[in-house]
């Protein structure tokens, strides 16, 4: 058994609290290779990475994506102490973040059907592919003494994050990744591992 590769994968943790210190590009670079060197459906490689270390484009991220949430769960005739604690932990999350890497995939290499069906699970594999893209950046930045956290919150306003961002058209945003030296210890847990297998 390779010890250091299961230290890495059972001592990664969701981190969203960070120090005041920027990330260099060159561990940026390294984490994103990772990254790119995940499998792909017919190795199309959907991914495609917008990095932010600027904090004034960061703030503005934050801000635009906060109004948006706000909106939503205005609309959803939230309470309005509860609107205001989700838009201000978001903005924080965000905006004192160190790094962001917006993750979004592009269907523009994938292959094309005429039906709804195939069409569909072209599309599910490029989301698939974009992921596990995400678990190599997520590990490669704990073996670099990263924290770091995946946030789905771009699913619920891409239209506002690639504006922002001014994605080109045909990313669609899919999750961001806070990434900064951590501020904070993280425990978690398991279920039990039978508890989600079958053996046949």
């Amino acid at each position: 058994m390779n010890d250091d590769f299961y230290r890495v994968v059972l001592g990664r943790r969701s981190v969203r609290r960070y120090l005041d210190r920027p990330v260099p590009k060159e561990i940026l670079e390294h984490i994103l290779t990772a990254a790119v060197w995940s499998p792909s459906a017919h190795n199309r490689q959907p991914w495609r990475f917008a990095v932010v270390t600027a904090p004034e484009t960061r703030q503005r991220l934050a801000t635009a994506m906060g109004t948006r949430l706000r909106a939503d769960l205005t609309a959803d005739h939230a309470p309005a102490d509860v609107i205001e604690k989700d838009v201000s932990r978001s903005f924080s999350r965000i905006s004192k973040s160190p790094a962001l890497i917006l993750v979004a995939l592009s269907m523009a290499d994938m292959d094309r059907y005429p039906d709804e069906k195939r069409s569909r699970n072209e599309y599910l594999m490029a989301v698939q592919s974009t992921a596990m893209a995400v678990q190599n950046l997520l590990l490669a930045a704990h073996a670099e003494g990263l924290g770091a956290c995946w946030m789905c919150a771009p699913l619920f306003c891409p239209d506002v994050v690639s504006a922002e961002l001014s994605l080109p058209t045909d990313w669609q945003p899919q999750a961001l990744i806070t990434l900064g030296y951590p501020a904070e210890t993280k425990t978690s847990t398991r279920v039990e591992l039978e508890t989600r297998i079958l053996w046949r």
